[in-house]
């Protein structure tokens, strides 16, 4: 796949959330419905995508650093978000560390990673994924709600039970103690889950932009402003740091290099309103994010291939 495929599969993306953003309008889809495709991305394609994913790749032990620098990023931007968020109330330091951590891999930046880097290349970002999803499957929605008020005890212990109860972390978790153990799913489960998660990447599109909504408040601009302003800033610095100080083979450095722009997590809506905070907001955020990881995402495949 040459870039003008890639970049028409990033545009294939805009207009999903912009037909889920347009059916809202007309009212084909109610406010009700983010949820009910909020459930369905989460609990059955995500998840499908992940074994699907994971199905025939081989891991060794010693790749696993990889997962430990996609869970390094997520704590980045959780410690990000109570620094701008620490003079705000506990609902908006809620919202500012679940819509700032994450990131969208498996629906975004893989179809990258796979046109530009080959198979290393998606090993690399199935590791990195592994150590994302426990911020976005989870992580960063435990700490959310320990900040709000909402959760009480051990904040390890809550984290865990919240990740045990997460089936696409329970799906990271199974599919990578396989790979590591060189065991497979018989082929009928892989081929179910492949035909469940071609859908993964339009349910996940389509829910974001059911939920985008904006009120046009100056406010909501600038905290639109200040989470991305931060997001993209930790990116730079991650990706040049991942590129040029790692002593990792070349096509590790190139794809960590790209994976740090992705997206803010697709998750991350649906963990806003599970607190009750502002879907429409942070629909808003991770659509906006993803027309900002293009731009990002293409030029550093320019400067770094």
């Amino acid at each position: 796949m040459g870039m003008e495929a890639v970049l028409s599969r990033a545009a294939y993306f805009i207009g999903i959330i912009l037909l889920g953003y347009s059916l809202r309008q007309i009212g084909f889809f109610k406010e009700q419905d983010f949820h009910v495709l909020s459930k369905i991305v989460l609990k059955i394609t995500l998840p499908a995508a992940i074994v699907f994913s994971f199905a025939d790749k081989k891991i060794d032990a010693s790749m696993l650093v990889i997962s430990l620098l996609g869970l390094l990023g997520g704590f980045i931007y959780i410690s990000a978000g109570f620094l701008i968020s620490a003079r705000a109330s506990k609902e908006k330091k809620a919202f500012e560390i679940v819509n700032l951590s994450g990131y969208n891999i498996g629906n975004f930046t893989l179809p990258f990673v796979q046109s530009f880097l080959g198979p290393s290349g998606v090993v690399v970002t199935s590791l990195f994924d592994t150590g994302n999803a426990v911020i976005c499957l989870g992580g960063a929605y435990s700490v959310a709600s320990m900040v709000k008020g909402e959760s009480k005890g051990m904040p390890v212990l809550q984290i865990g039970r919240t990740l045990l109860k997460s089936v696409p972390f329970d799906a990271y978790l199974i599919m990578t103690v396989l790979s590591l153990l060189g065991l497979h799913l018989p082929s009928q489960i892989v081929s179910f889950a492949g035909i469940i998660a071609d859908g993964n990447a339009f349910m996940a599109m389509l829910m974001i932009g059911v939920g985008f909504r904006l009120s046009g408040d100056k406010s909501q601009l600038g905290t639109i402003i200040k989470i991305l302003a931060v997001r993209y800033i930790v990116a730079v610095t991650l990706s040049v740091a991942f590129y040029f100080l790692l002593s990792m083979p070349l096509e590790y450095r190139q794809t960590l290099a790209i994976l740090v722009f992705a997206p803010v997590a697709s998750t991350a809506p649906v963990f806003t309103a599970d607190l009750k905070g502002d879907i429409g907001l942070s629909s808003a955020i991770n659509s906006i994010s993803i027309l900002i990881s293009i731009c990002c995402i293409v030029g550093v495949v320019t400067l770094v291939l």
